[in-house]
C-alpha cells in the first residue's frame, strides 16, 4: 500500500513539473512565433513581461489543473473526457494570463493568446495521450507474443466497444481480440478500436478457423432468449470457449467489464425468455405479513426466501429440518437485510405437536409449503418415507394452517404428479389433492403450483454432468430419447409468488415452459461448452431408465383442461373430482400403513391414484 501510494506520488510530482516546464514554453513559445521564430526580433519588454508573470502565470495554472483533475486522471485509460477537461483547464490558464496582464496594464500582442493557448493545448494534451500511446503500443507487441486466448467478440455496438476496450487495456491480458462478428449490414468491413467486423453469425465457423479463435464473447445484452440460443448454438459447433454479458441492465449501470463475463450456462439454451412478474400484485399480498417458507434451506425455499424478503414481509419464519441448509439461509439474508424480523426454526413438519406450536406462536398469514422429499430412484427404494414426509407432512401443515386461520396456503407440486409412474410422484399427486379437498372445508385457500424440473436445483441433473465433466467423465444418460421441461430456479420462485398472488383458492397453477428438451442434447451442449467434444473428449454412457422413471413428463391429466390467467405464461389446470370421504378414509388407512412401515403401500397408492402406475 505504501509502494502504490508512493508511485502516486512520484507521477503526479513528474506531471506537475512538466506542466511548469510547458507552461513557461507555452509562453516564450508563442512570442518567438509571433516574431517569426528570430529571437532577436522579440521586444526585450515582451521578454520582460513574461518573465515579470511566470511565477503568478504557472502557480494559478497549477491550480486550475489541480481543479480540473489533471493530476487525479488514470491517463492510461485517457478518453474523451480527459481531453475536455485539458481543454477547459488550458483555456481557464490563458483567460487568468490575459486577466493578470489587463490589471498589471502589459499589453502583448494579440496574437500572442491563441498561439500560447495551442502551445499549452499540445504540450499538456501531448504529455498526456503520449504516455497512452506508448503504452498501447507496448500492449500490442506483447500481444504478438501471446499464444493464449484469441478472442471474437460477436456484437459492434456499445457493449462490445466497451469489452474490446477493457481486453485491449487490461495488464493482465493472456490473449487479445482478433475479430468482432456483427449481423448488421451496414457495419460489415468496418473497424471498431482497430478490430475489423469480419462477417455475421452466419461466418462464426468459417472465421474460428481463419483467426484460429479459441474463445467467443456474446456482447449483446439486449438480445432475446431465441435468439441468444440460435447463436450460441453456431458458436458451440466451433468448440471454443463461450461466455456471455448477463443482461442490458449491467450495460445501462456501465456495469459491463470483463469480470462481469459469465460463461455460458445450459438454461441459455432453452430458448424461452424468463417470466416477469406482477411486482405490485405480490407486495399487496406479502407485504406487512408473517410469512411461512417450509424447506426454506432447499433450492425452491431459500429462492422463495429470497424473493420474498424483496417485498418486506413483516416477519418471515423459515422452517427447515436441516440445520446446515437453514443456517445458510439465515445468514445470507442477515447480511442483505440487517433490518429483517428473521425467525429460523429446526423442525419437521411430520411432528404435529411442534408445528401446532410454531403455528400458535408466530401465527403466520401465508404458508410456502416447500418442504418435501423429492429424489425419485430413492423414494422408490423407501416408499413410506415419502408417504410419511410428503403426505402426512403435507396433510398435517394443512390442518394446521385451517386451526389457526392462515390466509393462503401454496403447495409447492411437481409435473411427476400427473399419470405418476413413481412413489414420488404419486405422493405429490395426493397432496394435490389434500389442497383440493381442505380448500372446500376451510376459509384458508388452498392452492397448489405444478412445474417440471428445476435447473441447478440440488439433485438436478445440471449439477451432476457438471461434476462428470469436471472428472473428465464419462457422462452418464439414464435413456437417450427421454425428455424433460426445465426452468430456473428463480422463474420457478416467480411462478409460486405469482399464484399465491392470482389465488381464489383450489386451483392448481401449471406453467408454460416451452418445448420440453432431450435430456442427452442437454448433456452433449454442456460438454461442448465446457470447450470439449462429446464422444471424443468426453464419454457419455446409457444406464437405462432408473426405477419410477419415465421417457416423458406430462403437466397436465387428460381429465384437465387449461384456463387461462392474466400471466399468458401461467394456466390453471381444471380440478377433477373425486369423492372427498372416499378420499379421506383412503388417507388414514395410507398413513396408518408408512406409520407400521407396511411394505405393499403402493397398493393403497393406486387406489387412491387410479393414474398411477409403475413401469415395465
Amino acid at each position: 500500500m505504501k509502494n502504490s501510494h508512493s508511485q502516486l506520488w512520484i507521477r503526479r510530482s513528474f506531471l506537475i513539473l512538466l506542466d511548469i516546464l510547458t507552461i513557461n514554453f507555452a509562453s516564450f513559445g508563442a512570442l518567438v512565433i509571433r516574431f517569426d521564430f528570430h529571437i532577436s526580433n522579440i521586444d526585450s519588454l515582451y521578454t520582460e513581461m513574461v518573465l515579470r508573470h511566470a511565477g503568478l502565470h504557472t502557480a494559478l495554472t497549477i491550480l486550475i489543473f489541480i481543479l480540473f483533475h489533471l493530476y487525479s486522471s488514470l491517463w492510461e485509460y485517457a478518453s474523451i473526457n480527459e481531453m475536455i477537461n485539458i481543454v477547459f483547464a488550458c483555456t481557464g490558464s490563458i483567460v487568468a494570463e490575459c486577466l493578470t496582464a489587463y490589471l498589471w496594464q502589459n499589453r502583448f500582442p494579440r496574437s500572442y493568446w491563441p498561439l500560447s493557448l495551442l502551445l499549452l493545448l499540445f504540450g499538456v494534451g501531448g504529455s498526456r495521450f503520449l504516455y497512452r500511446f506508448l503504452r498501447s503500443l507496448s500492449h500490442r507487441n506483447m500481444e504478438q507474443g501471446i499464444s493464449g486466448k484469441r478472442i471474437m467478440v460477436i456484437g459492434a455496438g456499445e457493449a462490445g466497444n466497451t469489452i474490446i476496450r477493457e481486453i485491449r487495456s487490461s495488464r493482465y491480458l493472456e490473449g487479445k481480440v482478433v475479430c468482432v462478428v456483427d449481423d448488421s449490414p451496414a457495419k460489415q468491413g468496418s473497424f471498431i478500436q482497430g478490430i475489423k467486423v469480419a462477417g455475421t453469425r452466419y461466418d462464426i465457423a468459417g472465421l474460428v478457423e481463419k483467426y484460429r479463435v479459441t474463445d467467443i464473447i456474446l456482447a449483446i445484452p439486449s438480445i432475446s432468449a431465441m435468439e441468444r440460443k440460435k447463436i450460441i448454438h453456431l458458436c458451440k459447433e466451433t468448440g471454443c470457449t463461450i461466455k456471455t454479458l448477463p443482461g442490458m441492465y449491467q450495460l445501462i449501470n456501465e456495469e459491463v467489464t470483463v469480470s462481469r463475463l459469465r460463461n455460458v450456462e445450459i438454461d441459455d439454451l432453452l430458448g424461452r425468455d424468463v417470466i416477469r412478474l406482477d411486482t405490485q400484485r405480490i407486495i399487496q399480498y406479502v407485504s406487512g405479513k408473517v410469512i411461512m417458507v417450509t424447506g426454506g434451506g432447499g433450492s425452491i425455499g431459500s429462492e422463495l426466501c429470497r424473493q420474498i424478503v424483496k417485498h418486506h414481509p413483516k416477519q418471515l419464519l423459515i422452517i427447515d429440518i436441516y440445520e446446515n441448509n437453514a443456517y445458510e439461509i439465515q445468514q445470507e439474508l442477515l447480511r442483505g437485510y440487517p433490518d429483517l424480523d428473521l425467525v429460523v426454526l429446526i423442525a419437521s413438519v411430520r411432528n404435529t405437536k411442534r408445528m401446532n406450536q410454531i403455528f400458535q406462536e408466530y401465527k403466520p398469514q401465508i404458508v410456502f409449503h416447500a418442504a418435501a422429499h423429492k429424489h425419485v430412484p430413492l423414494m422408490e427404494d423407501s416408499p413410506n418415507e415419502a408417504i410419511k414426509n410428503n403426505v402426512l407432512g403435507t396433510l398435517k401443515m394443512v390442518k394446521a394452517s385451517d386451526r389457526y386461520g392462515v390466509e393462503r396456503f401454496v403447495q409447492i407440486s411437481t409435473d411427476k404428479a400427473v399419470n405418476p409412474t413413481s412413489v414420488m410422484g404419486a405422493s405429490k399427486r395426493i397432496c394435490e389433492m389434500i389442497i383440493q379437498t381442505y380448500n372446500n372445508r376451510s376459509k384458508t385457500e388452498f392452492v397448489a403450483v405444478r412445474f417440471g424440473n428445476v435447473l441447478g436445483s440440488n439433485g438436478s441433473v445440471i449439477p451432476l454432468f457438471k461434476k462428470q465433466i469436471a472428472k473428465g467423465g464419462p457422462v452418464t444418460v439414464t435413456h437417450p430419447d427421454i425428455i424433460r421441461y426445465f426452468m430456473t430456479i428463480p422463474e420457478a420462485v416467480s411462478l409460486v409468488l405469482e399464484a399465491g398472488a392470482l389465488a381464489k383458492g383450489g386451483e392448481i397453477f401449471v406453467l408454460d415452459m416451452g418445448e420440453p428438451v432431450k435430456i442427452d442434447d442437454l448433456a452433449r451442449n454442456l460438454i461442448r461448452l465446457s470447450g470439449y467434444v462429446p464422444d471424443r473428449d468426453i464419454q457419455i454412457i446409457y444406464t437405462g431408465l432408473r426405477p419410477g422413471e419415465k421417457l416423458y413428463e406430462e403437466l397436465l391429466m387428460d381429465e384437465e383442461g387449461l384456463q387461462d390467467t392474466e400471466n399468458q405464461m401461467i394456466h390453471i389446470g381444471k380440478p377433477i373430482d373425486f369423492d372427498e370421504e372416499v378420499f379421506l378414509e383412503q388417507l388414514e388407512e395410507l398413513g396408518k400403513a408408512a406409520t407400521d412401515e407396511t411394505k405393499d403401500v403402493r397398493i393403497l397408492l393406486k387406489k387412491i391414484v387410479p393414474t398411477y402406475h409403475q413401469p415395465e
